[in-house]
């Protein structure tokens, strides 16, 4: 050590307070402490500041980690000393003291450690003008490797939040800044450090910390997925708090500016966060009603892919998700109808009003849809129903919106009509159906779809034949149901007329005469072709006819369906003249079974009789039992 001036310090004071051997130091301390009490007694501040800036700036330049660690047990001292006085020299005291905290030698970081307890410990509340330099410093050595630093850190951490919570002015709003700098950090025990200090900070009933939870929710959530289980219990522990917290008073919370954060964390493939977001979805769409509709679409692409999981480990996120999804229907039926929704806009809008809420309350249709078309190439069963049943609900409730987007969800629709499925192909054709439904009954050139989706139907069962024979008769069927049947069926001739393929007219034919005769659900409408006196039935009887002329005996069963006997009779004579097949004898063999049923019950059941037997004593059939044992293996 040089002859320096380190003036009012002896050189002795000096070499003591800068000595590798604790005792030593403290006592020197002792000596500075005695000093700067005279000091100040007498009102000396110019010695006092001379001695902080000896301790502070002239000992603590030297690279020497003993003569830094005396510096500190110095300033330590000085404050002592002067006690609360020492908040007039508390920026001199402190910053020195911080710097400390970059130091190499874990030591001297452990000193400084000591040494701003001390000086914070005397000047409580006084400190907090300087708390962005001191919770920099507590955040760097809270992530500190050394074990002796970190557990001094933690005695540190533990006043300075003792300071925060009884103070009074505490300035939050400049706080939470530095919270959100550091919430995204990667290390364990800076993430500790953050968690705690929200937690603290939650605690305190004066501070209001749900205001500023927007800005926190993001890092928060992202520390549930962090690979120690004590990070993700605190970081559990807190989420759980705070949505309590927002379940007791939701007017206070800005709803808008947490839900995208929640839907971004819904899809994480990490359980636990994907629950906990879904849950708080789940909260907010309950307690902010409309306010969550300019959102659905985020929300259901969040929701609905989680429908689809069936293992018992994820169970909790399904039942979750289905819940968010049927609260999410409720509020646009609701709003559909106006008053419910309106009024949870409001209360979810809090301080912003009710004008605010009011225009957040709008759907974005436009977006929903392009969720809901994206959900119907899923790969689950449960996701495609549900997106299917959100479109026929859109088409219901918003029929002029959803008419500008029936073009982009044409095709995928009518592609769901392939979904291996029945719920899938049941409610695709119930969506369809509410596209086509003509504005006027019975006026099908009202509807810009009504042909068009038949046309597509009817290339979809051309290109596919196993499509035909396992679907087409279900989904002529629900059609049928759907809409009205005598509308499908004429529609459905009119189009296959202008067909090439024959032979799938002829099937197709097949199909659907079978569907007219065993069909329940085309029960009304066999009573009307058999009241052929009608002229509404033989206008029908005219627009089926000459498309069912492709099958034969399709034809001869309509024609006996409306007791055109005369007309059977010319047919069932030029059967002779036709080309045997195996499929036609597979049709004769089905009208001569149904001729025997009740289906075709006449006033005589003579005559009945006698249309099976001249079916069954025609040349063709007598010559052809081989082709009749083939028939009995083969699938109609």
């Amino acid at each position: 050590m040089s002859e320096r001036d380190y003036a009012p310090l002896s050189i002795a004071c000096v070499r003591g307070l800068c000595d590798k051997i604790y005792d030593k130091r403290k006592f020197a301390g002792v000596e500075i402490e005695k000093m700067v009490k005279d000091f100040s007694d007498a009102k000396n501040t110019s010695q006092i500041k001379r001695l902080i800036r000896v301790l502070g700036q002239d000992l603590m330049s030297s690279t020497n980690p003993n003569v830094k660690n005396g510096a500190l047990m110095g300033l330590t001292s000085v404050a002592v000393g002067l006690g609360k006085g020492c908040i007039e020299y508390l920026s001199e005291l402190v910053h020195p003291i911080v710097a400390c905290f970059s130091e190499s030698e874990s030591r001297v970081r452990y000193q400084a450690a000591e040494a701003l307890f001390n000086v914070l410990k005397i000047a409580r509340g006084a400190a907090l003008d300087h708390f962005p330099l001191v919770f920099d410093a507590l955040a760097r050595l809270a992530a500190d490797p050394e074990p002796q630093v970190k557990q001094g850190a933690e005695l540190l951490d533990r006043l300075v939040k003792d300071i925060v919570t009884e103070s009074q002015t505490f300035d939050l709003a400049a706080f939470i800044p530095m919270l959100r700098e550091r919430i995204y950090t990667r290390n364990a025990f800076g993430r500790q450090f953050i968690v705690s200090w929200v937690s603290v900070l939650d605690a305190v009933p004066d501070i209001d910390l749900i205001v500023h939870l927007p800005e926190l929710l993001d890092g928060l959530f992202k520390m549930l997925d962090d690979a120690n289980p004590e990070i993700r219990r605190m970081c559990d522990v807190q989420l759980n708090e705070f949505l309590r917290s927002i379940k007791k008073d939701p007017s206070r919370v800005d709803f808008q500016a947490m839900i995208n954060i929640l839907i971004t964390h819904a899809q994480s493939p990490e359980e636990m966060l994907q629950l906990t977001a879904i849950t708080w979805i789940k909260e907010f769409v309950e307690l902010a009603g409309a306010a969550m509709l300019p959102y659905a679409s985020g929300i259901l692409c969040a929701v609905l892919p989680c429908l689809a999981y069936s293992d018992e480990p994820r169970k909790s996120i399904r039942e979750t998700a289905a819940t968010v999804n049927f609260q999410l229907t409720k509020l646009v039926v609701s709003e559909a109808g106006g008053a419910e929704g309106a009024a949870g806009a409001e209360v979810a809008a809090g301080a912003e009003g009710a004008a605010g809420a009011e225009g957040a309350a709008a759907l974005d249709v436009s977006a929903l849809v392009g969720i809901l078309s994206q959900t119907l190439h899923h790969s689950s069963v449960h996701s495609k129903a549900a997106a299917l049943d959100w479109l026929l609900r859109l088409y219901v409730r918003r029929p002029r919106a959803m008419l500008q987007q029936t073009e982009r969800l044409f095709v995928s629709l009518v592609a769901s009509l392939t979904d291996a499925a029945d719920d899938v192909v049941r409610r695709a054709l119930a969506v369809l159906a509410e596209i086509c439904e003509p504005p006027t009954p019975g006026d099908l050139e009202s509807s810009p779809y009504y042909y068009k989706f038949l046309q597509a139907l009817l290339r979809l069962l051309a290109a596919d034949e196993n499509l035909l024979e396992d679907r087409g008769a279900f989904i002529i069927r629900q059609l049928c149901i759907l809409l009205n049947a005598e509308d499908i069926y004429r529609a459905l001739a009119r189009i296959l007329q202008q067909e090439r393929n024959l032979r799938f007219v002829a099937t197709m034919v097949d199909v659907l005469n079978t569907i007219l005769l065993t069909s329940a659900e085309l029960y009304d409408l066999r009573l009307q072709l058999r009241n052929f006196n009608k002229p509404a039935t033989r206008a029908l009887f005219a627009g089926l006819y000459p498309c069912w002329c492709h099958s034969p005996v399709s034809l001869l069963a309509l024609c006996l369906l409306t007791h055109n006997y005369a007309h059977c009779n010319q047919l069932i004579s030029s059967f002779g003249d036709l080309e045997i097949t195996v499929d036609f004898l597979t049709e004769v063999d089905k009208l001569v079974q149904l001729i025997e049923s009740p289906i075709f019950a006449c006033r005589s059941r003579g005559r009945q009789t006698t249309w099976s037997r001249r079916l069954t004593s025609t040349n063709y059939w007598k010559s052809s039992s081989a082709c009749k044992r083939r028939t009995a293996s083969t699938r109609w």
